[in-house]
């Protein structure tokens, strides 16, 4: 352990709201992806058959997440502006230095270390901001489908804005296809996401899975 502690230094990046809110926009996509699919392809029973208890479950657990989504969208986009730590707004600096792309493209080749203002890399920076305006995007058009369902409450005040776009996309089927288009950005990111979160914690030895768990990260002493 001491020796451990003489060659990192421990530094704290990720509050635990960041933390809380990340696991929560992950657990909600991988339902919403499972039970989206079934959704899609209902196969636990016969085309025949008027049993819709099965479906009525799942279509339930797509709109807890899908509501579960929504928070968390709203909440980590209040967050990364106006949160009290700057760690991820520092990021951007990175994503508009040519010298940082350079940077962080040589370190994937492992020529040189991946260095960076913030706590995202230009490219992890600018992947994580894509795949936020794709969440926000299945948060509106699920909202869309949500509205066309069910026609009190929530539905009955999204009902005119839920119009409005739906004849903006160019009808209700076109918003459905899309919704369905854009489940597969969440699979491919979620894929990548893992396996280049485990390679930077292998490559680097920090900028890796424990940070957004613990919240902190483990820096070389010698800024490698």
């Amino acid at each position: 352990m001491s020796n451990q502690q003489a060659l990192y230094v421990r530094k704290h990046i990720f509050s635990g709201a960041i933390r809380v809110f990340h696991w929560l926009r992950a657990l909600s996509m991988v339902v919403l992806v499972i039970t989206g699919a079934y959704i899609c392809w209902p196969f636990l029973t016969m085309p025949q058959s008027s049993d819709v208890l099965v479906q009525g479950w799942v279509r339930l657990a797509h709109l807890i997440a899908g509501f579960i989504l929504v928070a968390v969208t709203l909440v980590r986009a209040y967050l990364f502006f106006f949160g009290k730590s700057d760690i991820e707004r520092r990021s951007f600096k990175d994503v508009i230095s040519v010298k940082a792309w350079v940077a962080q493209l040589k370190s994937y080749f492992w020529i040189g270390q991946h260095k960076h203002a913030g706590v995202y890399g230009p490219l992890q920076f600018v992947s994580y901001f894509g795949i936020s305006v794709a969440a926000a995007f299945m948060c509106i058009t699920g909202l869309v489908l949500y509205a066309n369902v069910y026609h009190q409450g929530l539905g009955g005040l999204l009902w005119e804005p839920a119009t409005w776009i739906t004849a903006q996309m160019g009808g209700l089927a076109v918003v459905r296809l899309w919704h369905h288009y854009v489940t597969w950005a969440f699979v491919i990111f979620l894929l990548i996401h893992i396996y280049m979160a485990v390679w930077m914690g292998i490559r680097f030895k920090h900028n890796s899975v424990d940070a957004i768990v613990s919240g902190y990260d483990y820096h070389p002493k010698d800024g490698h």
